[in-house]
């Protein structure tokens, strides 16, 4: 995990975010894996990391892309790397919970699972309630 954060604020540190190249990647990506070429995908959403490493989307779609083709533990690194870019993001702990449940690693699965409950809780909690506007 430590590596993780590591590379990620090197990675930040030396490269400008790209957005535009990022996101035109990361469709191509959505694109490979709605044909049914995950690996492709994987491919053009680490381009569009590459282009621009906040680009949450990239990051989800690099997720399914690996889990898709079958590369369990590499999705699994791929979600931790979201979850260290976006640690209060329910959906980043939610996609590990995935990854780590098709992998067979169901303690650690049902624990970011959990984790994503407790962030989308935190939310609902920050929110008004309906039909109560903010100041």
């Amino acid at each position: 995990m430590r590596f993780i954060r590591t590379a990620f604020i090197l990675i930040t540190a030396v490269t400008p975010p790209d957005a535009q190249t990022a996101e035109s990647l990361s469709q191509q990506g959505l694109d490979l894996l709605a044909s049914g070429r995950p690996g492709e995908a994987a491919q053009a959403f680490r381009a569009a990391i590459a282009a621009d490493p906040g680009h949450v989307e990239a990051h989800h779609g690099l997720i399914r892309a690996l889990r898709d083709a079958g590369l369990l533990e590499q999705s699994i690194g791929a979600a931790l790397a979201l979850t260290v870019l976006t640690p209060s993001d329910p959906l980043a702990h939610a996609a590990l919970s995935i990854s780590l449940q098709h992998a067979g690693h169901i303690a650690e699965a049902e624990a970011a699972a959990a984790r994503a409950r407790i962030l989308e809780w935190k939310i609902q909690l920050q929110a008004p309630p309906d039909g109560v506007s903010s100041p």
